[in-house]
């Protein structure tokens, strides 16, 4: 995806895949074997489903007892080194409304920003006019250049394995927002009035306005201590 596009600015949490890098990190076997299993058929399918919810517990656990900042970096860049598939083949397909599903959608968003950082900058300097508390809540500048986005992705995933679960979540909800305002006034714009143009621009602020309510929600049974 390129980093200029806004028409497409959306899509990245259902399509994302990340090409692999030279550092590796080291996952869990369990997961390696479920990854095997399932595509050589052989796995049930609800064995798949409670080993998602084992993973992500433990990772967001075991990152949030660890004193050793390269092991969270390690955990934040996941994708980058090894590429979308490992967390794919479990979380993907998981309900929104899980741990599982939750993690999910903060590494897709995170790989999302990163990709598409000087327009997503641009759509933020645009759908936070008049400025409103969104800066202070999602922890970005008011009128963001494209490091800010990149700095800001890792800093809302960080949050979520270091810090409050629920305030990450708060972020990313409201990041999710502010972008969709955006691209929805955006598509009200003559230069965007051709048919399949417009409607694709509001299809993206629609998908991300429902991401937002993803992770408002997240964040609210987070609080309830009944996100599993």
């Amino acid at each position: 995806m390129s980093s200029n596009s806004i028409t497409h600015a959306g899509s990245a949490f259902r399509s994302a895949r990340s090409g692999t890098g030279s550092a590796r990190f080291s996952r869990p076997t369990q997961l390696d074997q479920a990854m095997l299993d399932h595509m050589a058929g052989g796995a049930d399918p609800e064995a798949l489903r409670e080993l998602a919810h084992s993973t992500a517990a433990a990772l967001l656990d075991s990152v949030h007892h660890t004193q050793d900042p390269e092991v969270v970096q390690r955990v934040i860049t996941l994708v980058d080194a090894e590429g979308i598939e490992p967390i794919a083949e479990l979380w993907a397909n998981t309900d929104a409304q899980s741990l599982p599903g939750i993690l999910w959608r903060l590494y897709m968003m995170r790989t999302w920003m990163r990709r598409n950082q000087k327009s997503l900058a641009t759509l933020w300097r645009e759908g936070e006019l008049p400025p409103t508390a969104a800066s202070a809540i999602a922890g970005i500048n008011s009128s963001p250049n494209a490091e800010d986005i990149a700095s800001t992705a890792d800093s809302i995933l960080s949050g979520a394995f270091t810090g409050d679960f629920a305030v990450a979540l708060d972020r990313a909800a409201t990041f999710c927002i502010v972008v969709s305002r955006a691209l929805a006034a955006r598509a009200h714009k003559p230069e965007n009035s051709e048919l399949n143009r417009h409607n694709a621009i509001l299809k993206n602020a629609r998908s991300l306005a429902t991401t937002a309510q993803d992770f408002a929600s997240g964040a609210k049974l987070w609080r309830e201590n009944a996100l599993h």
